[in-house]
């Protein structure tokens, strides 16, 4: 007889076979090889916030060069259309495994983190809003069909996801909830709408601050939409049911061009990036334009499993306080 952990594992690679067989399907995606650490001081990296530390080490073969571990690969994945040639309204899909000793343990964070990194060509014509969310609803229609078949396989996960995605602008709901916390904000309106795409995150809103912050150099949050905010990207929330709370799945936008770029590096006091080769290539425009973004693999295990921690679905590294904690309300870490 199986063991509940051994279920466990058994369940996860079906959620994870299926999405990502159902994702490729709706954008025309490819799986490629990706790699796990690249060259420090190239800006291939994705930096994130700017400060977190990052997992670094000397090459030996390469008289003692710094390589990095990947934070994820935002960048990389937009040199590598160009250098495989992709033709536009296709893409590439590829694992990211990262470590991020800064990330503070949670019910949904450890310090390892996994996700489907995907990346698609496009067009200039298609850096539109319209575009974007074109391409999140055929996201959401791949995790719906994945919820379906989780409930044909496993008979008492229910299918909960609405019909249809909900769209709001960050400036949006800050109207909406203006004395709440951003974390608050995405609280309310997922519990009510049940699954939402929040755009426009990384400049600041009318009230003076970011709803969350997001790095210069790979998602556009500076260029104004057709409807007439600032941002060209945005973050899939569900609600999760176990959790009682807003549950981020997936970070997301249209890449920035050549404008965006110098802008945003300017903004956040960034500009010593552009003599770095990823941004020297995309400021001569050898780069296509692209739209991608991360999709959290663990995360999309937790909601369609309707696992209460992170721990139920990745192998992790935790104090024994956290273990001692999870025990106590019925969690077998993995």
């Amino acid at each position: 007889m199986k063991s509940e952990i051994l279920k466990t594992e058994e369940a996860l690679g079906f959620v994870k076979q299926t999405f990502e067989t159902k994702l490729k399907k709706q954008l025309s995606l490819t799986r490629v090889s990706a790699p796990i650490a690249v060259l420090k001081g190239t800006g291939i990296n994705d930096d994130l916030n700017g400060f977190e530390r990052t997992v670094d080490f000397p090459v030996k073969s390469l008289d003692d060069q710094k390589a990095v571990v990947v934070n994820s690969l935002a960048k990389w994945k937009r040199l590598r259309l160009k250098e495989l040639e992709v033709e536009k309204e296709h893409g590439i899909i590829t694992d990211m495994r990262a470590i991020r000793p800064d990330e503070d343990y949670s019910k949904i964070h450890s310090i390892y983190v996994d996700q489907w990194d995907w990346e698609k060509r496009i067009c200039e014509s298609k850096r539109t809003l319209s575009y974007l969310k074109e391409q999140v609803e055929k996201i959401y229609q791949a995790l719906k069909e994945t919820e379906k078949a989780i409930h044909s396989e496993y008979e008492e996960i229910t299918p909960i996801l609405p019909e249809k995605i909900i769209f709001i602008q960050s400036e949006e709901l800050l109207q909406m909830y203006p004395t709440l916390s951003p974390k608050e904000r995405e609280n309310k309106i997922t519990e009510k709408f049940g699954a939402v795409f929040l755009m426009g995150i990384g400049h600041e809103l009318s009230h003076g601050e970011k709803h969350d912050g997001r790095a210069p150099d790979y998602d556009d949050w500076s260029t104004k939409n057709e409807e007439g905010f600032l941002g060209l990207n945005g973050d899939i929330l569900v609600w999760h049911p176990e959790l009682k709370a807003s549950f981020e799945l997936s970070s997301m936008g249209i890449r920035v061009d050549k404008k965006a770029l110098k802008y945003q590096l300017e903004t956040t006091k960034n500009s010593y990036r552009k003599e770095l080769f990823f941004h020297k290539m995309l400021l001569q425009e050898k780069l296509p334009q692209s739209i991608g973004g991360g999709i959290g693999q663990s995360r999309i295990c937790m909601f369609l499993l309707r696992k209460k921690h992170i721990g139920e679905v990745q192998v992790g590294i935790w104090s024994e306080s956290i273990k001692k904690e999870v025990r106590n309300y019925g969690v077998q870490l993995l």
